[in-house]
C-alpha cells in the first residue's frame, strides 16, 4: 500500500529483506487512535443524555430529515471510494491524469483526490442546510440536551471533514508542484486517505445513531 519501506541487507546474499513501517503512516495511525478516543467520548455524552431525556429525544427526533441525511450519508461514502481510487493511482506513482479528462481509467491521484474533495464540500454543505431547517424549527445547540448533543456530535465531525479537505487541497498542490510524483508523495496520499476513511466510519455510525436508532 505504499506504507511500508523494504531495505535488503546485501544484494548477493540469502539475507532476509529488512522492512520498515514508514514513520509517518504509523504516526497517523497512532493520532488516529486517539481521535476514535475522542469520538467514543461524544458518543457517550450523546447516550447518556438520551437515556435522562427519553421523551425529550423522542419529540426533538421527529424534527430530523432522515432521507436528506441518508443522501448525504450516501455522498461521504462515495467521496470514500473515489478517494480509494485516487490511492490507487497514488500507488502507481501515477499523480496526475495521463488521458483526457472523461477518460476515468487514466486518472491520477489529483483528479480522484479533486473529485473527493468536491464530494465532501457537497455533504458539509449540506450539512449546513440541514443546520438551518432544523433551527428554524427550534432546535438550536443552547435550545435543550437534545440541541446540545446534536450539535456537538456532528459539528465536531464536520470539523475533521473540512481538515479532511484541506487536507486534499494540500495533497492536490503537491502533486502538481514537483517534477517527479514519487513514493513520497504517494505517502502523503495514503496518509490522507486513512483520515478521510476514518471521518466517514465515524459519520456512518452517527447516522445510524442520530437518524436510525431514534
Amino acid at each position: 500500500m505504499g506504507c511500508v519501506t523494504s531495505t535488503s541487507i546485501s544484494p548477493n546474499s540469502a539475507a532476509p529483506v529488512v522492512s520498515r513501517p514508514n514513520v509517518v503512516a504509523v504516526g497517523t495511525i497512532v493520532w488516529l487512535g486517539s481521535e476514535v478516543m475522542f469520538f467514543a467520548g461524544l458518543f457517550a455524552i450523546y447516550f447518556t443524555l438520551r437515556s435522562t431525556s427519553p421523551g425529550l429525544w423522542g419529540a426533538e427526533t421527529e424534527k430530523l430529515n432522515v432521507s436528506w441525511a441518508l443522501g448525504n450519508t450516501i455522498i461521504l461514502v462515495l467521496s470514500s471510494v473515489t478517494c480509494q481510487f485516487g490511492v490507487f493511482a497514488a500507488e502507481r506513482l501515477q499523480g496526475r491524469k495521463t488521458g483526457g479528462a472523461f477518460n476515468l481509467a487514466k486518472w491520477g491521484m489529483a483528479e480522484w483526490f479533486l473529485l473527493s474533495y468536491a464530494l465532501g464540500a457537497i455533504f458539509v454543505c449540506g450539512q449546513i442546510v440541514e443546520y438551518a431547517n432544523l433551527v428554524h424549527d427550534g432546535v438550536a445547540i443552547s435550545s435543550n440536551a437534545y440541541g446540545s448533543a446534536f450539535y456537538l456530535t456532528t459539528g465536531f465531525h464536520a470539523m475533521h471533514v473540512t481538515g479532511g479537505l484541506i487536507a486534499f487541497l494540500l495533497t492536490i498542490g503537491r502533486a502538481f508542484a514537483v517534477k517527479k510524483f514519487g513514493h513520497k508523495e504517494a505517502t502523503t496520499a495514503i496518509v490522507v486517505s486513512y483520515y478521510w476513511h476514518f471521518v466517514d466510519v465515524v459519520w456512518i455510525g452517527l447516522f445510524l445513531v442520530i437518524y436510525i436508532l431514534k
